[in-house]
């Protein structure tokens, strides 16, 4: 903790200040979760929990509380909370597809086609039952082809399964239970009478890697929406199926689903090797396989999915200067390279499925909390903290590089580096500097 303030200092909010005496100021935090995030709280110098009703200026919550509580909480300025009020535009499987569309035609007539297809990166989907009848045709125009049902309220891959047949979700309407059925959790009641269902193309050619399927799972931190500001994490990870891929299983969710929830419970898991390759792994396996230009081009594909999918849901979530929300994307690669959007988590899983992984999740959680900065310690313009890169400020970021051949002029290149090198630790020695005349702690 080298990058603390001792004595004196009294932060932006030194009303806060504990005792006299006690010098670093003092953020109140509320966390209701019980994994990383709580460690890393823990071990903030000068933070400290506050139980049941206390007040606080930070709280990690989950969507649960928010739901209940968000509505009739009066906050101060100071105060951070870690959702926006209806992060389910965007975290919800149907909302996030209808947003998708909605953007997607918008762009079309304000901008033109090509613009638009900027914007095919999510497999076509319907929502069950509303759009039962437009899923239909479209499934008779592509006989043999194989869908996906997920339940859109539902996470960790539960209630998800593939169809090649009509009659094999005629059986599934029958059963599907409408109203409460008592095994739904609180957010599904309230969010769902009939549970809906997205039906979803499945990506039939998935890239693989030894036979093997896997998705990646990315950071992104937004802190507000209006004007949109967004933050890219540089670790991430593949998570691997246990079982060799083929579409002759379909029933075999081993094989389809690369949930970590999922494949551990697999005869063959092994937590410390499990199924993830960290993202800097991934890359440099990629590059080898396919050439640096080849793969630059595939990350910013990636890029693109992050930014077009915030801009979608931008005019429609509530902005709130007190709240921030990082969110895990998740990724498919296919055999040509190319990225599709599966879904975003609002919650995602802060626990940890091995050491390296808890590893990861610390950094990314500390850096996290240094950008929201209750400590107040940044300028606002900084473009890297720890493993974040800005990846959008109202507008692209670009990196400082400059070109040499085009004489000293920039070269714009995208500030993010997914999977390359993170030498956080080395970047906030330098960034958080103790203030002139305070001594490192």
């Amino acid at each position: 903790s080298l990058f603390y303030q001792t004595a004196g200092y009294k932060g932006p909010y030194g009303y806060q200040k504990r005792r006299e005496g006690d010098g670093r100021s003092c953020v109140r935090y509320k966390c209701g979760l019980t994994n990383t995030i709580q460690d890393v709280l823990r071990q903030r110098p000068g933070w400290m929990e506050v139980k049941d009703d206390g007040e606080w200026d930070f709280n990690w919550c989950d969507v649960g509380w928010l739901r209940e509580n968000f509505d009739h909480s009066y906050m101060e300025e100071h105060v951070r909370i870690c959702h926006f009020r209806n992060h389910y535009e965007l975290t919800r499987k149907n909302l996030m597809v209808k947003n998708l569309k909605r953007y997607r035609k918008t762009l079309e007539r304000e901008a033109g086609r090509i613009e638009a297809s900027k914007c095919d990166f999510f497999p076509r989907t319907f929502e069950l039952p509303s759009e039962y009848h437009l899923f239909v045709e479209e499934f008779k125009r592509s006989p043999g082809s194989t869908w996906i049902m997920k339940p859109v309220a539902r996470s960790q891959g539960k209630g998800i399964f593939l169809f090649q047949k009509l009659k094999d979700i005629m059986d599934w309407k029958k059963v599907t239970p409408c109203g409460n059925d008592g095994s739904r959790s609180e957010e599904q009641r309230d969010e769902t009478q009939v549970e809906s269902y997205v039906a979803q193309r499945y990506i039939e050619n998935p890239y693989l890697i030894s036979g093997r399927k896997f998705d990646l799972r990315v950071y992104v931190l937004v802190t507000s929406y209006i004007p949109l500001k967004a933050w890219l994490y540089r670790d991430g990870f593949a998570r691997f199926s246990s079982t060799r891929f083929s579409l002759t299983s379909i029933d075999d969710q081993y094989v389809h689903l690369t949930n970590v929830a999922v494949q551990k419970t697999a005869p063959d898991y092994d937590p410390e090797k499990g199924c993830k390759w960290q993202m800097q792994q991934l890359r440099r396996y990629l590059t080898a396989r396919h050439g640096t230009e080849t793969i630059e081009a595939l990350f910013k594909d990636v890029d693109n999915i992050f930014v077009r999918s915030l801009q979608s849901v931008q005019k429609v979530i509530i902005n709130d200067k007190h709240c921030f929300e990082l969110y895990g994307y998740d990724i498919l690669l296919d055999q040509d390279l190319k990225p599709w959007l599966i879904e975003v988590n609002a919650s995602p899983s802060l626990t940890a499925s091995s050491q390296e992984d808890y590893e990861m999740k610390c950094c990314l959680l500390e850096d996290t909390l240094h950008i929201v900065d209750m400590e107040g310690r940044l300028t606002g313009r900084e473009k890297r903290v720890g493993g974040y890169d800005l990846m959008w400020n109202d507008g692209p970021v670009y990196r400082e590089d400059v070109n040499l051949e085009t004489l000293g002029s920039a070269c714009f290149t995208a500030n993010t580096h997914l999977g390359c090198v993170n030498d956080r630790k080395k970047q906030l020695r330098q960034l958080l500097k103790p203030f002139p005349g305070k001594k490192r702690i």
